[in-house]
């Protein structure tokens, strides 16, 4: 190197292995010496990740779960925001609702929703067994602090308290009419369907993601490595035909995933709307009818159909209790029935999991027809 005077540099470094030295130099320290440009770039490297671990844990002071939510395993749902998803702002809550939803939430703000009314939160009936087989079922444990039960009526709300931390009440002027056990298809059933979809729609536009999932469901695995992961709307079937994406599959929409986006907060809105267009419809008999419709193709919503091999219920059973998930007690008719039933089935499943082995044939102590 030649400075602006034609001189000799007197900087005594190595540049491209040739020495640069006047005789008055000090002794020449190559680029990959202590002081190098190799190694200045490793001690800038290492004080920018001192900087920003300090400024971690600063951050994480006043909450320290935050820390270690950084390693956490129990939610699987996709990471993946796109610009059409739904955000949950950080603040504080404005509503009842938005409280219970903050306070259950995992860390990608996914819930677990069911919905109880005085009938199915009575001491030894529906809600007691679908709390135990989260505690038998194998990984489920862990995901019932991220259930809220969501109350049709005073007295299963004061019940639900008593067990379970996140109890929502729906604030209903007609709570006599949804308290009852409400058989299938009787206008207290479908109003107590309705006023679900209205809560989930509501839970979609705060930006939280939930499974939804009927309170006569066992719980025998984590459900989560199941899901799809680009999909945005997830449901079981009563009858599966093998085809994930085939909307001829036939629906129960007592266990659905779905993500928080604009797609899926339209499609509720359409599908609540399309319930007045067809009275006296339950929400999967209008999700039939709508689900080819213009709007719903131009939504470009992906759902998507869960195997009942994996989503099992009492209309199909799953056909292997090594790989089980749910078992859901549809095609069952009258809640004393859907109790007994799920007991039995729970029976079987804390049966095989005392054999802590796999087994080669599957058979649940299920009566065909139930109740029917």
């Amino acid at each position: 190197m030649e400075s602006t005077k034609g001189e000799s540099s007197t900087l005594g470094y190595k540049f491209g292995g040739v020495s640069i030295d006047d005789g008055k130099s000090k002794p020449v320290i190559s680029t990959d010496g202590l002081f190098g440009r190799r190694d200045m770039i490793k001690v800038v490297l290492l004080v920018t990740t001192v900087t920003l671990s300090c400024l971690l844990f600063y951050k994480s002071a006043n909450n320290p779960l935050n820390v270690v939510s950084l390693w956490k395993t129990d939610c699987y749902s996709s990471k993946t925001i796109n610009e059409t998803s739904l955000t949950v702002q950080k603040r504080e809550p404005v509503s009842e609702l938005e409280r219970v939803l903050m306070n259950a939430a995992m860390e990608d703000n996914t819930v677990i929703i069911t919905a109880l009314n005085e009938a199915w939160v009575k001491p030894n009936s529906t809600f007691d067994v679908f709390r135990e087989s989260f505690k038998a079922g194998i990984g489920t444990e862990i995901l019932l602090k991220h259930v809220i039960a969501v109350c049709l009526d005073k007295h299963a709300y004061d019940r639900c308290i008593e067990v379970h931390p996140h109890c929502y009440l729906i604030n209903a002027t007609d709570s006599d009419q949804l308290s009852g056990p409400n058989r299938f298809m009787t206008p207290g059933y479908l109003k107590l369907i309705w006023r679900r979809m209205d809560l989930l729609k509501e839970v979609l536009g705060l930006g939280y993601n939930f499974i939804f999932t009927d309170a006569d469901i066992l719980w025998l695995r984590d459900p989560f490595p199941r899901f799809f992961r680009d999909a945005d709307f997830q449901i079981t079937c009563d009858d599966y035909n093998g085809k994930p994406s085939d909307k001829n599959n036939h629906v129960n929409s007592g266990f659905t995933y779905v993500k928080a986006n604009s797609r899926t907060l339209n499609f509720y809105k359409f599908w609540i709307r399309s319930s007045r267009k067809f009275p006296g419809k339950h929400d999967q008999d209008v999700f039939n009818l709508i689900k080819n419709k213009q709007f719903v193709l131009k939504l470009g919503i992906n759902i998507r159909f869960l195997d009942t091999v994996y989503f099992g219920g009492f209309c199909q059973p799953s056909r292997d209790i090594n790989v089980v998930n749910t078992m859901h007690a549809n095609c069952c008719i009258g809640l004393d029935n859907k109790v007994n039933n799920l007991k039995a089935a729970l029976e079987d499943w804390k049966r095989y999991v005392s054999l802590n082995t796999t087994v080669s044939e599957t058979k649940w102590n299920i009566p065909p027809k139930c109740g029917y």
